[in-house]
């Protein structure tokens, strides 16, 4: 058995979107505030991206996010009628097999840090783009609050963590369309105040809490799990992590369903797509491997490890297979995403597509219903052993878990 050491605290989990790399500098320059993660480029296969948030620190989580910047963004002002880059909600209904109206008399929550000003004029350019119902705090789909329900007390404005919270709203806005969204934002990067805004969350009536963020796993991990990720019969995501084979938390938590994350491409299949581990080079790709401190769900039969083993299930995160996001704070209109906070989201408007959890740990209904989704088997992000825990197989892995959604029939009871 090989335990897996936690994230090294110098790895950036980002979101990650953007047009031409000099529109996207210009646009940093010009809307990015203090605290603002400084760009740090990578690339692979012809796609550069940036971070977007500002790498983990002792007590501090970061956004799993990725902003491509090798993609020519759409200025609205000058091509008004150009289709925005990335994959949109049709692409991703399609390749999930998912209904084109989900989400209806369900409530979604996105857990992130810090205020994005622009959350929800810039969520209105996106489903007014695709022709998704309005969704806005006057019609009562939409609400912004603190980490303690204010609607008027923010946190201080972050442009990177800006770009995460347009990407999650954008997300559960492709996936679950008539599902109401609250946005509960964390004073800080915290542990404590992102988990204190989970079960705000909570308590303002959702059953699906989406968490794209994490940091390196502690001793303190069990506790937290006890104050804020344990909310039977809710089902909580969190994104496996941007750093490839090595395990974050709250990904780690047994308490939450932990999303890996995929390249999605279309072929000629009867599916009509193909998907693979998502690995970008040697120190970028889905999160995967065994957790320190957090014990082992009952659900869970992998014999690679003696404690929890991430991830569960996985959706598109590879930046070069990215999603369309429109966000005007740090960013200057339509860009294009990946890493794991595109799959996070998504997975949690799957979750609200399928209906209210019966389970007590949803997670828990995935293993009972395997055959019920896309098993990737292609791809690694490393060398490592048990295999699985770094590359796809037939049946469950690390990197993509038991696989991707295929209709709602895995996330029900």
């Amino acid at each position: 058995m090989r335990v897996t050491p936690s994230s090294p605290t110098t790895r950036r989990i980002a979101t990650a979107l953007v047009g031409s790399a000099s529109l996207a500098l210009s646009a940093l320059a010009v809307a990015a505030p203090a605290g603002a993660a400084a760009p740090q480029t990578d690339r692979h296969n012809g796609t550069s991206w940036v971070h977007s948030c500002d790498a983990p620190t002792a007590g501090l989580m970061a956004c799993n996010a990725l902003r491509v910047t090798s993609v020519a963004e759409h200025a609205n002002a000058l091509t008004p009628n150009a289709t925005p880059s990335g994959f949109g909600p049709s692409d991703l209904l399609s390749a999930y097999n998912l209904p084109a109206n989900g989400g209806a008399g369900q409530t979604v929550a996105i857990v992130d840090a810090y205020n994005d000003p622009n959350a929800e004029s810039d969520l209105a350019v996106y489903r007014a783009q695709y022709g998704l119902p309005a969704c806005t705090t006057a019609n009562g789909c939409f609400k912004k609050v603190s980490q303690t329900g204010s609607t008027t007390s923010l946190p201080a404005s972050n442009s990177g963590w800006a770009g995460e919270i347009s990407l999650d709203v954008d997300m559960v806005s492709a996936i679950a369309p008539n599902a109401h969204i609250i946005l509960v934002e964390a004073k800080t990067a915290s542990t404590a105040n992102l988990g204190t805004s989970v079960n705000e969350a909570v308590k303002l009536g959702a059953k699906f809490v989406s968490n794209s963020y994490g940091g390196s796993e502690s001793s303190s991990d069990p506790s937290y799990d006890t104050s804020y990720y344990n909310h039977p019969g809710v089902a909580i995501t969190a994104s496996s992590g941007d750093g490839g084979y090595g395990v974050e938390y709250p990904a780690a938590s047994r308490y939450v369903t932990a999303v890996g994350g995929t390249a999605l491409t279309r072929n000629s299949s009867a599916r009509g797509w193909t998907e693979s581990v998502w690995s970008t080079s040697s120190t970028e790709g889905a999160g995967s491997g065994c957790s320190v401190y957090d014990a082992k769900p009952t659900w869970q039969k992998d014999t690679g490890c003696s404690k929890r083993t991430v991830a569960d299930v996985s959706a598109v995160a590879d930046p070069a297979t990215g999603v369309a996001v429109y966000q005007t704070y740090g960013g200057s209109g339509w860009n294009v995403y990946g890493g794991t906070s595109v799959a996070s989201p998504i997975i949690a408007s799957v979750y609200a597509d399928a209906g209210t959890p019966s389970a007590a740990i949803p997670a828990a209904d995935l293993y009972a219903h395997t055959s019920s989704l896309n098993d990737v088997t292609t791809g690694s992000t490393t060398t490592c052993s048990p295999a699985y825990l770094c590359t796809a197989e037939v049946g469950y892995d690390g990197p993509t878990g038991l696989g991707t959604p295929n209709g709602l029939a895995a996330f029900t009871g």
